[in-house]
């Protein structure tokens, strides 16, 4: 295997863990925030731009990928490190959350999933087999197994149902894994069930994977009950695997996913708010397309260095989208990009030096949260 993971320091008084994993495409220093570039590009942004707000690794979707452009004419290109002009790490997601999420289009049995695409209605089957073709034809650094996600909310039955056969299309994702340069992750699902939890993590760690997903949070609970859980199913995952928390971005579920021996993360979040005009703050979320903003020269955030705080004020930005200018969606990305990114940063400094738990003190201190996600 070409992947592995250091595991450099544990808080003695948390569970944040700082860590490096190292794949064939780069490291990644972790706790580490994954910009979301679903159909091979994160939107509004250059892969030049991307590297430049600091991002170490990208995800990207398997579902999407497989309806366009399809698997076959990524690898044809030469894999999707070479298809995007992304020289660094890559994750696909299984596309089981999509699937999922397309309800009447789908209908799900042991042996995978039926469903129409949402682009042509056209009728698609994706197994764990199907699935893992798909991702090694793609060719990502790490890639997570086809997983059956619970919906929010559910009863017991529906989650156990889910978790166990998650279990299932785990093994078979193992046996169908054609590549050792890519490195497969389990996820851990189980709903908002604390046992089923537990025993989804230790049934996963028992399979013995590179690294482990977290599935089916942030779905619409309360942060709490999140936090909860993340609490008693990351003592239950290897202390020498990665621990990645599927589709969690907002700056304060940052920080406590940390707090709770989370390595990974990746959500849409930034970059979809950025295009509507909404951006981070140290003081909270700003909707800069505001009449209030209209006349405020400031930068968006005067502690940020991203590209678009040290060169542009609030009120351009304001004009850019009153205006309809794509600009505006760029600048915007770049910056909330690069806010999470450089949270990611001091959250490794203040691991390394100790002093995590001042950093939270003084981000709750400033960050407004009503004015949060």
């Amino acid at each position: 295997m070409s992947f592995s993971f250091e595991l450099l320091k544990v808080c003695p008084h948390t569970g944040a863990r700082l860590g490096r994993v190292h794949t064939p495409h780069g490291d990644i220093d972790t706790p580490c925030y994954m910009p979301v570039g679903t159909q091979a590009t994160v939107k509004a942004m250059t892969p030049e731009a991307v590297e430049g707000v600091g991002a170490q690794i990208l995800l990207a979707n398997t579902y999407h990928l497989h309806l366009r452009p399809g698997e076959d004419l990524v690898e044809e290109a030469g894999g999707l490190h070479r298809f995007m002009h992304w020289n660094h790490p890559i994750l696909t997601d299984s596309g089981g959350f999509q699937v999922f999420s397309l309800a009447g289009l789908r209908k799900v049995s042991e042996e995978g999933v039926r469903f129409r695409s949402h682009i042509d209605g056209s009728a698609r089957f994706l197994s764990p087999e199907t699935v893992m073709h798909i991702e090694n034809s793609l060719g990502a650094d790490i890639i997570m197994q086809f997983d059956e996600c619970s919906p929010f909310p559910c009863d017991r039955r529906t989650a156990e149902t889910a978790m166990r056969r998650t279990l299932r299309w785990a093994e078979r994702c193992k046996r169908a894994h054609r590549r050792e340069d890519q490195a497969l992750f389990g996820i851990v699902q189980g709903a908002f069930e604390r046992d089923l939890r537990i025993e989804s993590a230790r049934a996963m760690a028992d399979m013995d994977f590179p690294g482990y997903g977290i599935g089916g949070l942030s779905v619409g609970e309360p942060k709490a009950q999140m936090y909860e859980l993340l609490e008693a199913v990351t003592p239950e995952l290897p202390a020498h695997k990665p621990r990645y928390l599927m589709g969690v971005g907002t700056p304060d579920c940052l920080i406590e996913g940390v707090l709770r021996g989370v390595d990974m993360f990746d959500c849409v979040l930034a970059t979809r708010i950025a295009r509507n005009g909404t951006v981070f703050t140290r003081n909270g979320r700003l909707v800069v397309k505001n009449a209030q903003y209209a006349r405020d020269f400031r930068p968006l955030d005067e502690t940020c260095d991203c590209y678009a705080c040290r060169n542009y004020s609030r009120a351009y930005l304001r004009h850019l989208f009153k205006a309809g200018e794509i600009l505006g969606a760029h600048l915007a990305s770049v910056h909330n990009l690069r806010f999470l990114l450089r949270l990611m940063e001091r959250v490794r400094e203040a691991i390394a030096d100790g002093t995590l738990a001042q950093l939270r003190s003084d981000f709750y201190a400033h960050y407004d949260m009503s004015r949060n996600f």
